[in-house]
């Protein structure tokens, strides 16, 4: 069977931001099958159990089982391991970029929504991915390094550091990310 895609965008993203269209675009031009389900986003409407309601039908539908490469970005990857682990899915490979668990500060609104996402059992997302890498920048404007280096830390050692690289966002500069292509 054929891999197929999964880009999750973050808090108060949408899947038409950053680089997520840029990779759409470039899997679907080999002819692979790619989706960037558009979650509900801001207070009130962005949490775990509504984002897991979406992502179930994609569960239901054999979108997401063992042959699935997911990249997720932001608050994407403690909400994908969280989701992965507590519903016991495996997956072919997670690509988080700039992934963070249990990092409260950022501001009020990103703090309410980023909540509900995080989880204690982290180290058990080895159990439910072939491979795991993890992007992150030494000068992320919304999540501390320290941050991001220990949600890598805890789950892989495949580790890329971007000198630089902001939030790995559209606004430090990633609208495209060809870094990301070799792990298509």
């Amino acid at each position: 069977m054929k891999n197929n895609y999964l880009l999750v965008h973050g808090s108060f993203g949408s899947p038409f931001s950053n680089w997520i269209p840029y990779l759409r675009k470039e899997i679907e031009s080999k002819d692979l099958e790619v989706y960037t389900p558009d979650f509900p986003t801001g207070v009130g409407y962005q949490n775990y159990k509504n984002w897991s309601k979406l992502l179930k039908t994609y569960v239901e539908a054999n979108i997401i089982n063992e042959n699935t490469i997911i990249f997720a970005h932001s608050i994407a990857p403690i909400f994908v391991c969280k989701f992965l682990v507590q519903n016991k899915i495996k997956v072919k490979r997670l690509v988080s970029v700039c992934g963070f668990n249990n990092y409260l500060g950022i501001d009020k609104n990103y703090d309410a929504v980023n909540e509900s996402m995080y989880f204690d059992n982290l180290g058990d997302i080895k159990n439910y991915c072939n491979d795991i890498v993890c992007f992150y920048s030494d000068n992320d404007p919304y999540v501390k390094y320290e941050a991001e280096k220990e949600f890598a830390d805890t789950i892989t050692e495949n580790q890329i550091m971007i000198s630089g690289g902001g939030h790995l966002n559209s606004e430090s500069g990633y609208t495209e990310f060809t870094e990301l292509l070799k792990y298509v």
